[in-house]
């Protein structure tokens, strides 16, 4: 058993668990938010707006989220609130998996000088957590051994 296999074991199903109230919470204000509408209008994207940036998706993630669906209602014709969550869904996976730069085909890791340790520092809201989903997944596709940590001051979703 490696190091690592020891240091995670059991921590697994601690972290799903952290993350299901995470989840739940994000979940649940949009139903709330969505309850008793009846069509997708300003005042509820104003609303999803709101829930999205105080769940710590960021400003320009945000509003890139907003005006898809915005643009995807008014092509498709949506008006119940009904379709939303997946329409979210869709979206939100959407903007994780497209790659906005090739930058990142340029990055190669010097052979030979192992473990890699990278640091990313930046204030809320600038595209931390999706950068580093990007970077994690390009590793992986190119065989090798991603292993995150997280150190945050404060997270106000958390």
């Amino acid at each position: 058993m490696s190091f690592l296999d020891r240091f995670t074991k059991g921590k697994k199903e601690t972290l799903d668990k952290g993350l299901e109230k995470t989840k739940e919470n994000f979940f649940s204000k949009i139903t709330r938010a969505v309850a008793g509408k009846s069509k997708v209008d300003d005042d509820l994207l104003d609303n999803l707006e709101e829930i999205l940036v105080s769940s710590d998706v960021g400003v320009d993630t945000t509003l890139k989220i907003i005006e898809r669906i915005e643009a995807r209602v008014a092509r498709d014709k949506y008006v119940g609130t009904d379709e939303l969550t997946s329409l979210l869904r869709d979206e939100i996976s959407l903007l994780l998996t497209e790659n906005n730069s090739d930058d990142l085909s340029e990055f190669n890791l010097p052979e030979g000088k192992k473990p890699y340790v990278m640091m990313v520092v930046g204030v809320n809201g600038v595209g931390k957590t999706t950068t580093i989903g990007k970077l994690a997944y390009q590793l992986k596709q190119k065989g090798y051994s991603v292993y995150l940590g997280a150190a945050d001051t404060f997270r106000a979703a958390a």
